[in-house]
């Protein structure tokens, strides 16, 4: 029973090492037998006629006619073989790396799969661990929401309170962010919020790989969704009141207590910088800047606005061009060069 125990918590790399090590250790075996056995050598002066470069070989007739022809078969055939295989090969090869190369992110975004389920998850884990993530994101990345100790930054001796705070969907997290954003917030977290750093670089538990095997995940998850059906729900949901859609995918950042329950003042600022009293206006003197920041964000280390630089640090700002119609955005910018 116990060896049964051992064998099943093997992982499969290590099978094959042992079946090897087996096979070497009976081969050998086999191999001192075979020798131990073994008739006694012939007497010496025996290998003038047993040698086999000492025994009589073709006559240079046959040598150069069927000996010569058959050779000369075998070369054409392999030298067929050749012409018809390697151009053969190369016409396969695209479609062969294209397939590897899905085939890698389709494992990876697996891996990211598992470890993104509940630890009570009945999903087999194999190799690879459940981290939870679902269990405030939602199973499948729709969102979810989460118990939260909230404690006061003016006053640190107040003990914490308790709060629900609104976790976000992750299953749009790809149409949001990059990949390096999506992997700073995964390995350093958000601080003062739910979001632990889950990276070692950040003090958390996962690897690089299994940080990029989550990012997979996610973009998995955004690959299945149908955008313009997003943009179709989002117009039927809020059409062009820019206060409404403002509410519902800005002020997250950019009202604080949104995520718990307890907005304070629109675009009063939070984890996003206070957009009020003209903040937007001065940063976009351009309408169309705004838009365009708004709609795709800014490339990392590019200047935008008047005194912007974008950057990735804790996740950045998110675009959401293909999340919303260009009217909704307009509507969106509209309303906050208002406040």
């Amino acid at each position: 029973m116990r060896v049964d125990l051992v064998v099943a918590a093997t992982s499969t790399p290590q099978k094959v090492g042992i079946a090897v090590a087996v096979l070497v250790v009976v081969g050998w075996a086999a191999y001192l037998v075979m020798h131990l056995r073994r008739p006694e050598s012939p007497p010496p002066g025996s290998e003038i006629e047993l040698a086999p470069n000492r025994k009589p070989y073709l006559d240079d007739g046959e040598l150069e006619g069927p000996k010569l022809d058959k050779s000369l078969k075998w070369a054409l055939v392999t030298l067929v073989v050749s012409a018809v295989g390697l151009p053969a090969y190369w016409l396969n090869e695209p479609s062969r790396q294209a397939g590897a190369e899905r085939g890698f992110d389709e494992r990876s975004a697996r891996r990211g799969y598992i470890m993104f389920q509940p630890a009570s998850s009945d999903v087999p884990a194999g190799n690879v661990g459940h981290f939870g993530c679902g269990e405030c994101h939602g199973n499948e990345g729709q969102g979810g929401s989460v118990r939260y100790a909230l404690g006061d930054p003016l006053d640190p001796s107040k003990p914490p309170r308790q709060v629900v705070w609104e976790a976000p969907a992750l299953n749009t997290a790809a149409l949001r962010y990059t990949d390096d954003q999506l992997r700073s917030v995964l390995v350093y977290g958000r601080p003062n919020t739910p979001m632990p750093a889950w990276g070692v670089l950040g003090g958390g538990p996962m690897n690089d790989q299994q940080i990029d095997d989550l990012i997979a995940y996610m973009k998995q998850l955004a690959d299945e969704v149908d955008t313009e059906k997003l943009k179709a729900d989002a117009m039927a949901k809020y059409g062009l009141d820019g206060k409404s859609l403002f509410e519902a995918y800005c002020a997250r950042c950019h009202t604080k207590g949104w995520s718990y329950g307890e907005p304070e003042e629109p675009g009063g600022g939070a984890f996003g910088p206070s957009l009020l009293d003209g903040a937007t206006l001065r940063q976009f003197p351009n309408i169309e800047d705004h838009i365009e920041f708004v709609a795709n964000s800014a490339q990392y280390g590019k200047a935008y606005g008047t005194r912007g630089v974008a950057g990735n640090e804790a996740g950045g700002m998110p675009r959401f061009g293909e999340m919303l119609t260009e009217e909704q955005i307009r509507a969106v910018v509209e309303y906050e060069r208002s406040l």
